[in-house]
């Protein structure tokens, strides 16, 4: 039987999207690829400039994928639509996780596959609405489903399709009002400086900066130790190895951004005010320290149970605040109510963040807030 070309190029890009789902891109090599794939590296190069031009044709044919499945979207009402437009996204999430696992992969490293499929779903939104639509409902609903989904289908987080629908129509804390100079009327406390840092945390620091701006793959110990101006002999008397050290730098990270918000949220807030007012701070945390993101971001990939304590740690914070605001009746009634809200605001942060550092909202960044807390309040429907 001939092998046609068009075989020939799916095997690589099979094999490409079974390693790259497995491990970073930076980890994965051109011999690894045509090895899986039963070719020589010669032939990939018939099909591929480089590593680099076959993973962007991979992240343009999940956007291709996920705008067919989209055109699925379908209702008499805004709400049915935007109930059918969760369902095909979850369903996406897990009939397709090695390719939402690329694309997550590819959104942090080349921003404008993210920011184009960010379009495609600020359309479909629009189109399911009847009406234009800015970043606060982009970040609202498609955050909301995106994080939901990716943590269901990669996790096993348990969500609601049923839920996710009303929240999309009715809000997450359905009446609650909030008060905006309690929300943004604050002064806040930057994280202290630490002016006598020992050797352990001077080789923190560095490597913070060097991986946030590198990546974990192309920073090596020696040029952490070069930073921290000390000796390589220093890096092991703390760490066995680069990666024990950049789990650390996300343990520490992931403190740092919950005593931050924790310290500057006011008292006396209802639970809307204080999921507003968590999402300000966040993107305060951010301006003043943008390597924290990127740490955690790779890290999904480079030390993933590392990355998945994060989120959980973040979780346990929410469950600890219980269903105050929550739709009583729906929790009864849905005991998968409370974990998909949860997710739900978990998403809502995750692509705030994401759009804050690679996009940047200017001086809107209140302006996004405020539309966020409107819609959390009561849901996108008219």
């Amino acid at each position: 039987m001939n092998t046609t070309p068009a075989d020939t190029n799916g095997k690589i890009v099979a094999s490409a999207i079974s390693l790259f789902s497995k491990r970073w891109y930076s980890s994965v090599s051109v011999a690894e690829i045509c090895r899986e794939a039963g070719v020589s590296n010669g032939i990939f190069y018939r099909y591929f400039l480089n590593k680099e031009s076959l993973i962007r044709h991979i992240l343009e044919d999940v956007i291709t994928r996920i705008g067919i499945a989209l055109e699925g979207v379908q209702g008499k009402t805004s709400v049915e639509r935007l109930g059918t437009m969760a369902s095909i996204l979850v369903a996406f999430a897990a009939e397709q996780k090695e390719r939402v696992i690329v694309f997550r992969e590819g959104q942090y490293r080349f921003f404008e596959f993210e920011h184009r499929l960010a379009e495609l779903y600020r359309r479909t939104l629009s189109k399911a609405l009847g009406r234009s639509v800015g970043m606060p409902e982009y970040l609202f609903a498609i955050g909301g489903i995106r994080f939901a989904g990716v943590r269901s289908a990669l996790y096993g987080s348990h969500i609601s399709l049923p839920a996710l629908g009303d929240m999309l129509a009715n809000g997450i804390f359905p009446g609650l009002a909030w008060d905006s100079e309690k929300v943004f009327g604050i002064t806040v406390t930057p994280p202290p400086l630490s002016l006598e840092e020992n050797a352990r945390e001077r080789l923190l620091r560095s490597g913070k900066r060097l991986f946030g701006e590198r990546g974990f793959h192309e920073v090596n110990i020696h040029e952490i130790t070069d930073a921290a101006d000390l000796s390589v002999g220093s890096f092991y008397k703390y760490f066995p190895g680069k990666e024990a050290f950049y789990s650390e730098l996300i343990d520490v990270a992931g403190r740092q951004v919950r005593h931050f918000i924790t310290a500057n949220l006011s008292s006396g807030l209802n639970r809307l005010e204080r999921e507003m007012q968590g999402i300000y701070l966040f993107g305060i945390f951010l301006s003043i320290d943008r390597w924290c993101y990127n740490i955690v971001r790779e890290g999904e990939f480079v030390v993933p149970d590392k990355a998945r304590e994060y989120y959980a740690a973040f979780e346990r914070g929410y469950l600890k605040l219980g269903t105050d605001g929550l739709n009583a009746a729906k929790l009864e009634s849905d005991p998968d109510h409370e974990s998909t809200a949860l997710q739900f605001l978990l998403g809502i942060s995750h692509y705030y963040g994401i759009e804050l550092l690679f996009d940047g909202f200017g001086r809107g960044s209140r302006a996004v807030v405020e539309g966020i807390g409107t819609y959390l309040s009561r849901g996108l429907q008219e």
